[in-house]
């Protein structure tokens, strides 16, 4: 079997490599074997391959992928919820890989019908959205979020989930074809931002808004952006932090913290699979698996390459300036360029 591996941390491009790999065997009691389709390529997996994601970086050597999907190949004894030919998400990774065997309470069957690329980007950035729109502060329709990286896969789908929950949403981003894609996505505002003080971001938010309070951020890129967010926010705001797409720590003026009781957190996905009951999990996909496969869910897709491509399609992944997502198949038919 094939999977891309790396042997040591670095560029991805330069350290990933479409290599043979251990069999996973025939599924025993309770297990799944799955042929993997189709898999996303997220941020995480470009900082794990560099060795900068999480807490400790991964045990090399090492294969990465969270997101993706599959169609089961065949089933262990007492499998009863899934069938051979299913098309499955897989709730844990690696997902890199041709074949993967898990256990059944670690996948989601998908509806019948759906699109497989638009399947294998289900698990990460749909739950990321919809969670950051639900878990962080209580929000209600007509209340305001701001948020940057707006036109990234998360962006456009909070932008989305925002707007058919009513809540109005303030989207940053750095170019003009971008604002474009999150106003058709649902965001209310776009304002193209591209390292302004944080006074000017403050001054053009309550020009957008009518000088309505907003209560939540939600920081994609750390360093300077998370305190013009700061300078945005009511009294009592909350920033979330969940990316660090600028390289940098999260910076924040001491007097926003005191004077203002502005609050700066975070959120990963992964602790909230840590605590989130199996059937909290299981009702929360289930109810973006219908949405996806009825439409009400989709993100671009820029390019999706054959997995022997790894690295090609890795540093395509690391790109600025993408209109959409980059995935990996095993199936030649899925394969766009």
């Amino acid at each position: 079997m094939k999977a891309l591996r790396f042997e040591r941390h670095g560029i991805p491009q330069e350290v990933i490599d479409f290599v043979e790999v251990e069999e996973p065997g025939d599924p025993g009691p309770g297990e799944v074997l799955v042929g993997m389709v189709a898999m996303g390529i997220n941020p995480a997996d470009l900082l794990r391959i560099e060795g900068r994601y999480g807490a400790e970086p991964m045990p090399l050597p090492a294969i990465t992928g969270s997101d993706g999907a599959g169609r089961v190949l065949a089933v262990g004894e007492g499998v009863t919820d899934i069938a051979e030919g299913d098309l499955v998400m897989p709730l844990a990774g690696p997902t890199f890989v041709e074949r993967m065997r898990v256990p059944a309470s670690a996948l989601v069957r998908l509806p019948p019908g759906i699109d497989p690329l638009q399947a294998a980007m289900l698990k990460v950035n749909p739950a990321t959205a919809r969670l950051m729109l639900s878990a962080i502060v209580p929000l209600a329709p007509g209340d305001w979020v701001i948020q940057n990286a707006a036109n990234s896969a998360v962006g456009l789908l909070v932008a989305r989930f925002a707007r058919r929950r009513g809540i109005r949403s303030v989207n940053i981003v750095r170019r003009l074809e971008a604002g474009r894609a999150v106003s058709e996505a649902g965001g209310d505002v776009v304002l193209l931002h591209d390292g302004p003080g944080p006074e000017r971001l403050a001054a053009d938010v309550a020009r957008a808004t009518g000088g309505a309070p907003v209560s939540l951020a939600l920081d994609a890129v750390a360093g300077a952006a998370t305190n013009a967010f700061a300078h945005v926010l009511a009294k009592g705001g909350v920033i979330a932090s969940y990316g660090l797409l600028s390289g940098r720590p999260c910076e924040i003026d001491a007097a926003q913290l005191i004077f203002r009781n502005i609050s700066l957190r975070g959120f990963w996905l992964a602790d909230w699979f840590a605590t989130a009951s199996r059937a909290e999990v299981r009702a929360l996909f289930a109810e973006l698996a219908e949405e996806t496969a009825s439409g009400a869910i989709e993100s671009p897709v820029e390019a999706v390459y054959p997995l022997s491509e790894g690295r090609a399609a890795v540093a395509h992944a690391a790109r600025g300036g993408r209109s959409g997502k980059v995935l990996l198949t095993t199936q030649d038919d899925l394969v766009r360029r």
